[in-house]
């Protein structure tokens, strides 16, 4: 049973895990109430496997076949995915909290439904924020790998140039010695000379762009600047 919504919350996936299947279906009626859903799969604990949880951003158990609650509840207690367990009638919710501490519990009260889904909604909108920060600290470290090879690249950039410089220089003035090259040796050495004169336009290339970052960059602060005095005036 995988009933899917329309909305920001379409990417989220809730994996329901019950030996009832009334649990599972009160809870997807519940949450048909709420502006968005997840997608939701609904499985028993003959079925569920442990592997399976790290697949989905929540796990929700409850209504456990008594032989199978133990081992499904140590193993999302151990699960990477955050997982909330409905303590049946009798189950002292404060023992679970200590025996399982990652696990979320919520005792069975009149209003556990309603409980149940706005703690899965909050749980799930954490999710969210975390796997953003994941995003954005990946993007920062690459993005300070290639600053990193950038900067290399300024440093070296005339040690580069001067390497090439004496490359060309002297490419040419062996192809000057007509006599003493080979047809085979001239041909590799016009195809030194270039490859060198590439090499040398990419550098330049490189230069330009420098150039026109720099132009980009003082006029963009030019006009924050004049922005900023304008509204001062004002």
């Amino acid at each position: 049973m995988k009933p899917r919504s329309n909305g920001a919350a379409l990417s989220q996936k809730l994996l329901l895990i019950s030996d009832q299947g009334g649990f599972s279906r009160d809870v997807i009626a519940r949450w048909q109430m709420q502006p968005h859903l997840p997608e939701f799969t609904a499985l028993s604990t003959d079925l569920w496997q442990a592997a399976s949880a790290s697949s989905f951003d929540l796990a929700i158990a409850g209504d456990l076949r008594s032989g199978r609650s133990l081992e499904v509840l140590a193993q999302l207690n151990r699960s990477l995915a955050p997982a909330i367990y409905v303590a049946g009638v009798g189950e002292s919710a404060h023992i679970l909290r200590r025996e399982l501490p990652r696990l979320i519990v919520i005792p069975r009260h009149d209003a556990w439904l309603d409980t149940l889904v706005l703690l899965a909604e909050e749980t799930l909108k954490r999710v969210e924020v975390a796997a953003h920060i994941e995003r954005v600290e990946q993007n920062a470290r690459a993005t300070e790998t290639n600053a990193t090879l950038g900067r290399y690249m300024i440093d070296m950039r005339h040690s580069f140039n001067n390497a090439l410089t004496s490359v060309l220089g002297n490419a040419e003035l062996l192809m000057l010695e007509t006599a003493a090259l080979t047809p085979g040796m001239r041909e590799q050495l016009e195809t030194l000379h270039l490859m060198t004169l590439r090499l040398n336009e990419m550098m330049q290339r490189f230069t330009s762009l420098e150039q026109e970052m720099q132009c980009t960059e003082r006029s963009s602060q030019t006009g924050v600047h004049a922005t900023h005095s304008f509204a001062v005036r004002g």
